[in-house]
C-alpha cells in the first residue's frame, strides 16, 4: 500500500520534470528558417538573472571548425564554436526574455532580441531578432539528454 509520504515523493518528482521542461535554460538545437536544416546546438544559460547563449556544436558538416571570418574587432577570425551569441537578456513580466545582443556570425551582424518557449510546445524556443522595425523567428528545438 503507498503511504502519503510515497505520494508526496511522486508528486514533487513529477512537478520537478514539468518544470525543468518548462524553462528555456538548456541546450537547444537551432534550424536555419530558410532551408530547415540544423546549425548548431546553443547552450542557453542564466547569470547573475541575465540569459546568455554560446555555440556549443555545430551541425552543419564541413563548418565544425568555422571562424567569424565577416567579424570585426576581438572576433575577427574567431572560431564559431564557443561563441557567446546571446548576451544579456533580461526576463519581461509576461516571461518572455529580450536583449539588445543576438549575434549571428554568418552574418557578422548583432540584432535586438525576444526569447520566448513555445506555449503550446515548451520543447519549442522561438527566437526573434530584430533590426529597426523588421525582424526573423526562428524555432530552436530543446536537446533531448
Amino acid at each position: 500500500m503507498i503511504n502519503f509520504k510515497q505520494i508526496s515523493l511522486i508528486i514533487a518528482l513529477f512537478s520537478l520534470q514539468i518544470t525543468s521542461a518548462q524553462t528555456v535554460f538548456d541546450e537547444w538545437k537551432t534550424i536555419d528558417d530558410r532551408t530547415g536544416l540544423p546549425k548548431g546546438i546553443i547552450k542557453i544559460y542564466e547569470y547573475e538573472g541575465k540569459m546568455y547563449g554560446k555555440v556549443v556544436k555545430i551541425l552543419e558538416e564541413g563548418k565544425e571548425d568555422a571562424v567569424c571570418h565577416k567579424c570585426d574587432g576581438d572576433l575577427k577570425n574567431t572560431p564559431v564554436l564557443g561563441m557567446k551569441i546571446i548576451q544579456a537578456a533580461e526576463k519581461q513580466e509576461d516571461g518572455h526574455w529580450k536583449g539588445k545582443h543576438l549575434f549571428d556570425p554568418e552574418q557578422a551582424m548583432t540584432f535586438r532580441c525576444k526569447i520566448w518557449l513555445n506555449p503550446d510546445n515548451p520543447d519549442e524556443l522561438k527566437v526573434r531578432g530584430y533590426l529597426a522595425f523588421i525582424y526573423r523567428t526562428q524555432t530552436w528545438l530543446r536537446v533531448k539528454k
